[in-house]
């Protein structure tokens, strides 16, 4: 049964795409440590992703939506973090509405931004942010990146993971090194 677990979420990390929690190298068994060292249960970290995979699905099935948003739906302990953009604000209020009616959502921060959508370059660049934050966050000492989700839209880092204080200072003092950075936002839980 664990493992049948295991192998479905190595299946869904992989599929997830820039979600995963981290590059994997060497298939499964990099997944494994991932799972071995995240403060999260299996099931969470399962959770986590159905709620990413019906929340995308629930807004491709909205043709509407498809056509007048760019959306990234990111889920960490059931904390669910929208980024991206809408054409009007409708747009922003349907895709919140359609990722809270996702189960086990336990809270939802919509930071689309209402405007044009992005294009190709800003996206690119957003990826780079993140690939240079997630490496100053495995170079970092006392930093467990595996803990850490980072998403960049528009130049604007949102930190997501399940951290005491003092990691949250520490990741937040990588990410204000990290070039092309504008803004952190963070969306962290607390462990005491």
């Amino acid at each position: 049964m664990i493992l049948r677990a295991l192998a479905l979420f190595c299946s869904v990390t992989l599929l997830a795409g820039c979600a995963a929690p981290l590059v994997v190298a060497g298939g499964a068994a990099a997944t494994g440590v991932v799972v071995a060292k995240d403060r999260r249960t299996a099931g969470t970290m399962l959770d986590d992703e159905r709620i990413e995979m019906k929340s995308q699905q629930a807004i491709a099935d909205d043709q509407e939506l498809m056509e007048n948003t760019y959306v990234n739906i990111t889920s960490y302990n059931g904390v669910v973090l929208i980024t991206g953009e809408a054409n009007l604000a409708a747009y922003k209020q349907r895709v919140e509405k359609l990722v809270r009616q996702q189960t086990k959502v336990r809270f939802v921060r919509n930071e689309l931004q209402v405007g044009p959508l992005s294009d190709s370059a800003s996206r690119r660049n957003d990826s780079l942010i993140t690939a240079r934050l997630k490496s100053g966050l495995i170079r970092a000492d006392n930093v467990d990146s595996s803990n850490i989700k980072v998403v960049s839209e528009s130049a604007t880092v949102y930190l997501m993971g399940l951290v005491t204080p003092e990691e949250a200072d520490q990741v937040v003092a990588v990410a204000r090194k990290t070039e092309g950075v504008a803004r952190i936002v963070k969306v962290f839980e607390y462990n005491k």
